[in-house]
């Protein structure tokens, strides 16, 4: 951040904002129109220092970064919003906090006052050409359509069957594991729910890249299976563990479900009945499905964005900035040697990976 605006930064009186989500709004006038606003708003924010997350044509988001000694983390979420000459300025708090102790006025003060001086660096006809310049960007005039582009990769038919067997084994197998741990004595709420989706993860990540299969819905779906039968095989093992470590005599696996139940869920020393089974079974499934869906989006969204060079995902979104039908653009990419199908269609689904990065940056 320029000295100018830390300097101002100090003087700022502090309005603090109580609530689950501590937020803090003000607004003011400016008399650019709405591009002018969103090309001036980007430059401050990269003045302050923050990181820009979204922007449209009348509003623009900002995350700020605290530098602590051990990590960094986003603190606060600065949105503007622009209608009519009128800029609606927010700041919202990331994290568990309650109280904000004035940092989201601060932030939304410190905009206004950094936008206003940025804005006093134009002249007239320096405003008229930054908006030639921001019209000529986001038309994407100055694009030289290729003469060549990188071949695609040699096609690969996607297949589900590979992850549904994969997801299947890996299940079972991460059942058995955290089975042997609990049985130990070795259970920890959240600790483990994490790591099981971490592993559950880290093996469709790599069943996607086998398979070629990226349709989010049906994997989710598939994720959401193995969630289960890896929870419920886990009760299974232990069952089979307890059995044949204590020499005892099979009572069914139902039975020892009934006197699971009857025996009640302990935490630390307190026994919470048949009920507490039934939460430590929902936060598991609920922890686990949570921590599995931000990190399989992501971790499709990074393979979809990489099988497909970056020069051929410029020429596609090229064309759908000059308003080309789909299948224009497919008769365009077949015309540099994208002929087939499966390779189109990878095209189209890298230009919707990085619109889910731009998605994923602005998740609160």
């Amino acid at each position: 951040m320029k000295n100018i605006f830390t300097a101002y930064e100090e003087t700022i009186t502090k309005k603090h904002s109580i609530g689950f989500t501590p937020k803090y709004r003000e607004e003011f006038r400016t008399f650019v129109n709405e591009t002018l606003f969103i090309a001036i708003a980007e430059k401050t924010i990269e003045k302050l220092g923050w990181d820009l997350v979204y922007k449209d044509d009348h509003s623009i988001e900002a995350k700020r970064k605290d530098v602590g000694w051990m990590n960094e983390r986003w603190t606060e979420i600065i949105t503007a919003n622009y209608k009519n000459g009128e800029v609606s300025v927010k700041s919202e708090s990331l994290g568990n906090e309650i109280w904000d102790n004035g940092k989201n006025s601060k932030r939304v003060k410190l905009f206004i006052y950094a936008y206003q001086e940025t804005l006093k660096t134009f002249n007239i006809q320096a405003l008229k050409d930054l908006e030639k310049e921001i019209e000529r960007k986001n038309n994407w005039d100055d694009y030289l359509i290729p003469e060549t582009l990188p071949q695609p990769r040699s096609v690969r038919t996607p297949n589900i069957m590979i992850p549904v067997i994969g997801g299947i084994c890996s299940a079972l197998i991460i059942g058995f594991l955290f089975a042997l741990l609990s049985m130990k004595g070795l259970y920890f709420i959240g600790l483990f729910e994490f790591l099981v989706a971490a592993a559950l993860v880290f093996t469709i990540k790599y069943l996607i890249r086998f398979s070629n299969y990226t349709d989010l819905t049906k994997l989710l779906y598939l994720l959401g299976g193995m969630i289960l039968l890896t929870y419920a095989s886990n009760e299974y093992f232990q069952y089979e563990i307890i059995l044949n470590t204590n020499n005892l005599e099979r009572i069914g696996f139902w039975n020892f479900l009934k006197i699971r139940f009857l025996h009640g869920f302990t935490v630390n020393k307190i026994n919470l009945g048949w009920i507490g089974w039934i939460i430590i079974w929902i936060v598991q499934l609920g922890l686990t499905g949570l921590f599995v869906y931000f990190r399989l989006v992501s971790a499709l969204t990074k393979y979809v964005i990489e099988r497909v060079p970056a020069e051929v995902v410029d020429f596609a979104f090229y064309h759908v900035v000059k308003n080309k039908s789909e299948e224009e653009i497919r008769a365009e990419l077949a015309s540099k040697g994208w002929s087939h199908v499966q390779s189109q269609n990878e095209v189209f689904e890298a230009i919707g990976g990085h619109q889910n990065v731009v998605a994923l940056s602005r998740v609160k």
